[in-house]
């Protein structure tokens, strides 16, 4: 399966706007599968939060696995 991946703007409107670009490279028939992923409310806090645990050193307990490598 191969995934095409684009962002668009929703409107009042039941239609979803693909980019030209972009349809070019789909197939003329055939089954498709669509995802729609929205921003929900809450979601920059939640992935910067994220991002700042990663960048967090690991604890006493974990740093334990760094020797194993």
């Amino acid at each position: 399966m191969n995934a095409i991946e684009f962002t668009t703007e929703l409107t009042d409107s039941s239609v979803l706007n693909i980019p030209i670009s972009l349809a070019s490279q789909l197939p003329k028939t055939g089954k498709v599968r669509v995802i729609v992923l929205t921003d929900e409310a809450g979601d920059a806090e939640w992935q910067l939060g994220s991002y700042e645990q990663f960048l967090r050193d690991d604890s006493e307990e974990d740093a334990i696995y760094e020797l194993l490598h």
